[in-house]
């Protein structure tokens, strides 16, 4: 459904420091992916990168088709553009998007595969 929150991304220093410690708190399991990784939560999938320390959290807003919502973002005085567009990647994660609001408060937005 569009709206809902579909996925999350950490950023961090240390891909194996983060993991150790997310897991050690919330239990969560990481599979690594290149500098990063992807995480398995109970509710709600989530990725980790590297080379990020100290970012702040990324969320991704479920749409049903990631072009006419960036679209629409631009229209109502936002900005946004779409993350690499790998298709090996896209068929599995799916498509995502970082957005700001007219206001400059960040968010992305996420078209599931």
């Amino acid at each position: 459904m569009s709206g809902e929150l579909s996925f999350f991304e950490l950023g961090t220093g240390d891909y194996e420091k983060a993991a150790a410690f997310y897991s050690d708190l919330f239990g969560w399991e990481f599979e690594a992916m290149g500098s990063g990784g992807r995480i398995r939560t109970p509710a709600l999938p989530g990725g980790i990168h590297g080379d990020d320390a100290g970012a702040s959290p990324y969320v991704f807003f479920a749409v049903d088709d990631l072009d006419r919502a960036l679209g629409k973002v631009h229209e109502l005085g936002g900005s946004g553009e779409s993350m690499g567009e790998d298709p090996d990647a896209a068929s599995e994660f799916g498509r995502f998007a970082l957005c700001k609001d007219d206001q400059g408060s960040s968010f992305g937005l996420h078209e599931k595969p």
